[in-house]
């Protein structure tokens, strides 16, 4: 049997069909976990531009 933390509050969780809530441990968690997507709070990193691209709506300025 797999157990796996709550990404939410980390307790101990078995990664088996009879959870519904995998991978977390409660509905409330994973309400919390939405909520937080909801107000993207998660992001990813992304690089900045190249700034030595030629950005195309520069043009009049070649």
């Amino acid at each position: 049997m797999t157990v796996v933390a709550c990404p939410t509050c980390a307790k101990k969780v078995e990664w088996t069909p009879e959870n519904k809530y995998r991978p977390f441990c409660s509905e409330r968690c994973k309400q919390i976990d939405l909520g937080a997507w909801a107000e993207e709070k998660y992001t990813i990193p992304a690089a900045a531009p190249n700034e030595s691209q030629d950005n195309p709506l520069d043009e009049d300025k070649h």
